[in-house]
């Protein structure tokens, strides 16, 4: 009798990751353990103006997730189905702080759907602790030299501070 191989579960992080934060962190730690391969996958969003390029978020999370021997970090400047499409990858992940997060990313998991039905969302919950957080709030205490070590790894502190130095907002 010959047994088949087990598919290698890969899974997809998509995001803008501007600048990645504890709370992106804690989700991709956590489906790192959930599945063989994950691969954040850093998108280049044309409408946004970013604080950080494609290349500095990508060496952001490169260096923040070095410990994560299964997590691979790309960028990518296409409609994620296509992404997912060129890497033969078929599960996306993404992470809900709250029930407003949730009929967004519900719109999006059906349209990925549409496009492409073997294409599934894999939700996970953030972790109580990390459920206000977001990027724009990160970036918005530190425009204004406040305290971020609590919200981002040391690197990104270190990163948004060098942005921000000697900058002054009315």
């Amino acid at each position: 009798m010959h047994q088949e191989k087990p598919r290698l579960k890969i899974a997809v992080y998509p995001g803008s990751f501007d600048p990645v934060t504890n709370g992106h962190l804690d989700i991709i730690r956590r489906a790192a353990k959930v599945f063989d391969k994950l691969i954040v996958a850093v998108l280049n969003n044309t409408s946004k103006n970013p604080l950080f390029s494609l290349e500095e978020r990508i060496e952001l999370l490169t260096k923040v997730t070095r410990d994560i021997p299964n997590v691979e970090v790309d960028g990518f400047r296409d409609l994620l189905i296509n992404y997912m499409e060129s890497k033969d990858v078929h599960i996306i992940v993404r992470g809900l702080r709250a029930v407003s997060d949730f009929e967004y990313e519900l719109q999006l998991s059906t349209m990925n759907n549409k496009l492409n039905e073997e294409v599934e969302t894999f939700f996970m919950t953030s972790s109580p602790q990390y459920s206000f957080l977001s990027s724009s709030i990160v970036k918005e205490i530190a425009r204004f030299h406040g305290p971020v070590s609590h919200f981002v790894p040391r690197e990104v502190e270190e990163e948004l501070k060098l942005k921000f130095a000697g900058t002054r907002q009315p």
